[in-house]
């Protein structure tokens, strides 16, 4: 079974405040957080890219265990406000994936990189998996980034995920659940970021459809 994948009811009471997709997953929710599949423009990266605001900022520190790895492919466009918007994407991804391993709705990369809708809609996520007593293992795969800016401090960024690679682990007993599933791994994430005073590029609003055929090959 791929990664984010949780049981019906569990879905369900999630879908109120996440849009999940039928089968429910980390991905399909309300605020933002997939990918879109294609550009192949750069090297892959199993690393998250480095965040490109001030250190000012005084970022939460985050790593995941060595049983999960976020790998972000062609990550940066050259361009510098793209690239520390993408940096701030993928450290929104990993701050998300953080709180969902630790079972933590208060960990503090979530109100450090979500804000408005976004930041209720990943809380409630995160609660989700915790109810369903569920974690997750393996690696998950964004690719094919689009970046387009309206302004200065204003963002919009598109993307894919594959999680054909990951998989749901039992929080209680760490069995690993590896059986196949029928839906796609593929899903794409629209986001919209908001720039603040820090620097920080925070995920305002956030949607993503499971097996949109932009990502899958």
């Amino acid at each position: 079974m791929k990664r984010r994948t949780m049981p019906a009811a569990a879905a369900l009471a999630a879908t109120a405040a996440l849009l999940l997709t039928a089968c429910g997953g980390g991905d399909d929710k309300s605020s933002n957080n997939d990918k879109i599949a294609g550009a192949d423009a750069g090297s892959a990266t199993a690393a998250s890219p480095s965040a490109s605001a001030s250190s000012a900022a005084n970022r939460p520190k985050i790593e995941l265990p060595s049983d999960v790895t976020d790998k972000y492919e062609n990550w940066k466009t050259g361009d510098a406000t793209e690239d520390a918007v993408l940096a701030d994407t993928a450290q929104r991804i990993d701050a998300t994936n953080d709180a969902i391993l630790r079972g933590d709705t208060s960990a503090p990369g979530l109100s450090f990189y979500y804000r408005d809708k976004a930041l209720t809609d990943a809380v409630a996520w995160v609660q989700a998996y915790v109810k369903a007593n569920l974690s997750f293992t393996g690696t998950t795969r964004y690719y094919a980034p689009k970046v387009t800016l309206s302004g200065k401090s204003t963002a919009s960024v598109v993307y894919c995920s594959d999680e054909s690679k990951g998989f749901n682990k039992n929080r209680k007993t760490n069995k690993v659940d590896r059986t196949p599933s029928k839906e796609s791994p593929y899903v794409l994430y629209n986001t919209r970021l908001e720039r603040n005073k820090q620097g920080v590029w925070q995920t305002s609003n956030l949607v993503s459809k499971r097996g949109d055929k932009t990502c899958a090959g």
